[in-house]
């Protein structure tokens, strides 16, 4: 059987899924993983204070929470991230501010991942037998006969049968070649792709590199009086870490990161810092900062319909894919890793 080469791009969590599962279900397929970042993650980042590895604290996603009915369609999935030790419960009695809306439905299930949220997305583009190549950002994506040729920022460029995109939709928006013609010779594509809204925030890191008591009785607090902070969590107790030195992750609220949104993270850390001391004064100050802007943080506005993936072209394939084109949590990307699991595997039975 002749073997298909295909570019995955993006370092994301549906991209881990989705290369997983192809290893899975069509493993004749020869993939190739490229991603602009310098590690994997996306929006599921964990950072390293740089003077201890063992401080560390998830800049994004904080936990997983899965309902019943995800619970039962993705099931194997969630057994095998708690069979492995990836994911363990979450004692969301240490939440503070966790109103019904967060708590989901009777019989949600709620998961922290131990060693940091990244490690669920390099688990599955481990368990894929991949390399990811990193610091590849893709610029443009041109149609050759019946391949791509794809270029990166970097000079690198490379043909293949099938393209899978799993980019923030402005990013998407912004690549160069035929996806752009493909895009704008559809207008009801091309509205509903523009139609994609996220929610923006910025977020600091706080590491302290040793354990310090902060007077606090919870694990994560959820603000809801203040015009800066919207989430804080400290990371080490959240992920049932007590043993490590003490890390704090603060979340900005999106109303303030909306406005302040063509700030650099470098900008808005003195503010940040000092909203962090007027809300816990007797805090002592860490050691390490790390200050970032998740400029597409949460989807808040997802493609019309939710799809799960999008097809933008059927010869060679070329497909979107990611939570935009579902629901902004780990199921929704689930979902979209199967919708183009199902797209590619579809192609190449009508080969």
């Amino acid at each position: 059987m002749n073997s298909s080469r295909v570019l995955l791009v993006g370092g994301g969590l549906t991209s881990a899924l989705t290369a997983s599962m192809l290893a899975e279900k069509i493993p004749h397929l020869e993939v190739a993983i490229w991603d602009k970042a310098r590690g994997a993650g996306g929006r599921m980042a964990t950072s390293r204070s740089p003077k201890n590895s063992n401080c560390t604290v998830d800049l994004g996603a904080q936990y997983i929470s899965a309902t019943p009915h995800f619970q039962c369609s993705h099931g194997e999935i969630y057994k095998e991230l708690v069979n492995n030790g990836v994911l363990v419960p979450m004692d969301i009695s240490m939440v503070q501010g966790m109103h019904a809306p967060r708590q989901g439905e009777e019989g949600t299930n709620h998961y922290v991942a131990p060693n940091g949220v990244s490690n669920i997305v390099k688990y599955f583009f481990k368990k894929s037998g991949v390399d990811v190549q990193f610091n590849r950002r893709i610029m443009e994506v041109t149609q050759s006969g019946s391949k791509w040729l794809v270029k990166t920022e970097c000079g690198k460029e490379d043909f293949f049968d099938m393209v899978l995109l799993t980019l923030p939709i402005p990013q998407l928006l912004g690549l160069n070649g035929d996806v752009k013609t493909l895009i704008n010779q559809n207008p009801e594509v091309l509205t509903n792709l523009q139609k994609v809204s996220y929610s923006t925030r910025f977020v600091l890191g706080l590491f302290f590199n040793r354990q310090v008591d902060l007077g606090v009785q919870w694990a994560s607090n959820y603000i809801y009086n203040d015009p800066v902070i919207r989430f804080v969590s400290v990371d080490n107790i959240k992920r049932g870490k007590p043993d490590l030195p003490t890390s704090v992750i603060v979340h900005t609220t999106v109303p303030f990161g909306l406005k302040n949104i063509k700030a650099t993270p470098e900008e808005m850390k003195p503010t940040l810092l000092a909203a962090v001391k007027t809300m816990f004064p007797e805090w002592p100050e860490p050691e390490d900062v790390k200050s970032l802007k998740w400029l597409y943080s949460q989807v808040h506005h997802p493609y019309h319909g939710t799809p799960g993936s999008l097809e933008l072209s059927t010869a060679p394939l070329l497909l979107a894919g990611g939570d935009a084109f579902t629901s902004s949590n780990f199921d929704g990307c689930v979902d979209s890793a199967l919708s183009i699991l199902e797209r590619v595997t579809k192609c190449i039975a009508d080969k």
